[in-house]
């Protein structure tokens, strides 16, 4: 796990050594022992790294590493299956020279070409510049667990990328706002647009989407990008075994995941909340017997919030015997780390929350822990949230009306939050028809915002960034908040946390394979009995105590934000943020007379 950096350029003179040192220390809190830079022959390409050790140690495994005296690599990430890999390109004659991760994609990508990304398991953000070739290829994982920007100047043929926006400022690029992309965020609460991955909140900074690699070409005759997506999961496909084949499958590849991410030379703990992901992942870790296991368990608790989880995050501690530390972020906490927090985030944060898992992730580090494993994920492709409920309920009634009427019946009885009637049944019948609909409420909410000034609306409203999915069934929602809105916001909220704090998050749910099984269960395995997650609820039921596997009020890791959002400092530095937008007529001036309303989440 570390930060990267490069430059490219066909122009030697824009291939910077300070530059390129600059970026690299902007992101210095990515990898904390150490940087390491590399520039070719010719000074067109320059690679930089901030090296945060996870998998070998010693100086064998430091980057930017080279294999072949062709191909020079820097790689954020981990590769989990790199043992097997490495294993299966031994035996072809390749030879290593560590026994890290990293020089693994290097052969691998010397035998297999871009077809070694279908090969990984893993989450990464990784570069190779070919000196033979004269290219650099650069690729993202499945998920977008990891982040790849870059900054492509077509005008000079240059090429920067680099782990975070913050690397490009320090560069020497100006920011340049993206005003359509703050508009959504003002109005909508968006912080990503669901039509195009590759958009970020500066107009100038191009995000790799996730799944997708780049190969950027530069010589002195021809300076070319071209991105192209390697991946996407099938969601055709039903698992044609029984019940209990299923269960099976499901049991043995979350247990697979979780194993996998065991694999470091420094020690590995967990995050825990009390509710059923991160216990599920509790479970299975505290029978996992490796050197790294550290049996530590890392939790944020609120004494006499409402919403506090700490009776049962402390209770499946004790029931595996883990060691808990805890932190209790307080209101006084948020308002001093505010501003150091949203810088390390660099985008618009939707919850007070993500300064929970942030402080979380702190204290794993204070305890003498780089790797945590967490629960993201899981919500999103076992249906673990209520809104899920009415997209299954619709299809139901397309697909099996018959049993609807048990099914809303079995959610009532739980004090599931469903809304149900005659415009959720319509909508059933209608996929795009209510798609179209959703995507017109966004649009007027933009139109109705009171505060928003009048011209920068009419200048930057496009409907061209807003998506909604047609949904035919529950997998078609699950498969929009996983890969387009939703996850991928969770997903940089949980790398730049650890990140922030030299700590390496891992997802198991975020398995390649646990994923596709995921896909392929037919929804009556995510939603029953009035459950929500069933099919995990009643793997976990062989592990858990029953009070945290058929928990039902499920609370979703929330601090009390309302109480934060009422200390002073933090209302003045809102208001202070208020004042920036009215100056630079983004927000109708009104709004420095309305009084700070603080929300619940």
């Amino acid at each position: 796990m570390c930060g990267i950096a490069g430059i490219i350029s066909a122009n030697a003179e824009l291939v910077d050594a300070q530059q390129l040192k600059k970026m690299t220390d902007a992101i210095a809190h990515r990898g904390p022992e150490g940087d390491g830079f590399w520039f070719n022959g010719s000074n067109t390409a320059g690679l930089g790294h901030r090296r945060l050790s996870i998998i070998d140690l010693s100086t064998a495994a430091s980057q930017p590493m080279h294999y072949r005296q062709r191909y020079s690599i820097v790689f954020n990430g981990e590769i989990y299956n790199y043992i097997e890999l490495r294993q299966e390109l031994a035996q072809q004659g390749y030879e290593f020279h560590s026994q890290s991760d990293t020089e693994v994609i290097l052969a691998a990508y010397a035998h297999w070409g871009k077809q070694c990304l279908q090969k990984f398991e893993g989450m990464f953000a990784f570069a190779i510049w070919d000196e033979k070739e004269k290219k650099l290829f650069a690729a993202r994982d499945k998920f977008g667990e990891k982040p790849f920007y870059y900054i492509h100047n077509a005008s000079n043929s240059s090429f920067h990328f680099a782990s975070e926006m913050k690397a490009f400022y320090a560069a020497g690029f100006k920011r340049a706002m993206n005003e359509k992309m703050l508009l959504l965020f003002l109005t909508n609460g968006f912080t990503d647009s669901p039509a195009d991955a590759s958009i970020t909140f500066d107009k100038h900074i191009i995000q790799l989407p996730p799944a997708s690699f780049l190969v950027y070409e530069c010589n002195e005759q021809k300076s070319n990008l071209t991105i192209e997506n390697y991946w996407k999961i099938d969601t055709e496909f039903s698992l044609p075994f029984n019940e209990q084949d299923t269960l099976e499958a499901f049991d043995w590849a979350f247990k697979n995941a979780v194993e996998k991410r065991f694999r470091s030379d420094v020690p590995v703990g967990t995050s825990l909340s009390g509710g059923l992901d991160s216990s599920s992942i509790a479970a299975i870790a505290s029978n996992i017997k490796t050197d790294s296991n550290s049996y530590k368990c890392f939790s944020a608790v609120f004494p006499g919030f409402e919403k506090d989880e700490s009776q049962y995050s402390r209770l499946v501690a004790k029931w595996f015997n883990l060691t808990q530390f805890v932190t209790s972020p307080a209101a006084e906490d948020f308002a001093n780390d505010l501003q150091q927090f949203l810088y390390l985030q660099e985008e618009p944060v939707g919850s007070a929350s993500v300064y929970a898992q942030y402080k979380v992730y702190q204290l794993a580090r204070q305890h003498g822990v780089t790797v945590l494993l967490d629960g993201q994920g899981a919500d999103e492709l076992l249906a673990g949230y209520s809104k899920y409920l009415h997209w299954y309920l619709q299809e139901l009634v397309r697909h099996d009306p018959g049993y609807l009427k048990s099914t809303l019946k079995e959610l009532r009885a739980r004090n599931a939050s469903v809304a149900w009637g005659w415009k959720n049944h319509l909508a059933s019948y209608f996929p795009v028809l209510t798609a179209n609909q959703l995507k017109h409420r966004v649009m007027e909410k933009i139109k109705a915002d009171q505060n928003i000034n009048t011209d920068f609306r009419e200048a930057n409203i496009d409907a061209s960034l807003v998506r909604k999915p047609a949904v035919t069934e529950l997998n078609d929602i699950l498969y929009f908040n996983t890969f387009k809105t939703g996850l991928p916001e969770l997903l940089r909220y949980a790398d730049r946390n650890s990140m922030a704090h030299g700590c390496e998050v891992r997802l198991p749910f975020l398995s390649d394979t646990f994923a596709q099984i995921c896909f392929w269960l037919p929804s009556h395995y995510k939603i029953r009995d009035g459950f929500s997650k069933w099919i995990l609820r009643k793997t976990m039921s062989a592990y858990l105590p029953e009070q945290i596997a058929w928990r039902t009020d499920k609370i979703g890791f929330e601090p009390p934000q309302k109480e934060w959002m009422q200390h002073k400092r933090v209302q003045e530095l809102i208001m202070a943020a208020r004042e920036t937008l009215v100056k630079q007529h983004v927000l109708n001036s009104s709004v420095l007379d309305k009084k700070i309303q603080p929300q619940d989440s």
